[in-house]
């Protein structure tokens, strides 16, 4: 986890935003990854971005995940992800992720609704603690790596957890090929 300075996210819940802190809280004791095995780190907060974050704190992009929100219109009505993928990847969104969502066109969501709709800060969305219709789609390659980097829902620090515990989140769907290499 390069440089980073983890300590148990639930001691810090100052470095979350608040429906992280939240889902942290109310983390299903029988999940298969103990709440105590997730961990948070100050970073920061102008090196945020994942390309800048990882070469400052040594950390690798193929263990560092992304958490993007994309939304699609059927109906009248908009359906938001959001989709968890390695930083060595890009979701597909106009394959796969349009599929799923069941919509005729899917496009990353505008920020002020990303940010709006999940309580997050922009750049620091994560797929922990979203709104419970959301479905978290995440792809295969990022619950087959040991650890993971993530958003913690804010801009100045970053979550380290084990990758298969993004695959036991609630609302979440392990999707092969949700990505292709970047």
């Amino acid at each position: 986890m390069g440089t980073l300075k983890t300590e148990p996210a639930r001691t810090r819940l100052d470095l979350l935003a608040p429906p992280v802190a939240a889902a942290l809280q109310d983390w299903p004791a029988e999940a298969p990854v103990d709440v105590d095995d997730v961990l948070v780190a100050p970073i920061d907060a102008d090196l945020a971005d994942t390309a800048a974050f990882c070469e400052a704190y040594g950390v690798g992009l193929e263990e560092s995940a992304n958490c993007v929100v994309v939304a699609g219109k059927r109906g009248g009505e908009t359906r938001y992800a959001a989709c968890v993928v390695l930083a060595t990847t890009r979701a597909d969104v106009n394959g796969v992720v349009r599929k799923l969502l069941d919509v005729r066109k899917a496009s990353f969501a505008p920020m002020a609704e990303a940010v709006e709709s999940s309580g997050m800060e922009y750049g620091g969305i994560t797929p922990i603690g979203l709104p419970a219709d959301w479905p978290v789609l995440v792809d295969s390659r990022v619950i087959a790596t040991p650890h993971v980097i993530i958003g913690s829902g804010v801009r100045h620090s970053k979550i380290a957890l084990p990758g298969p515990a993004l695959g036991a989140l609630p609302g979440a769907r392990v999707v092969e090929d949700l990505a292709r290499p970047a």
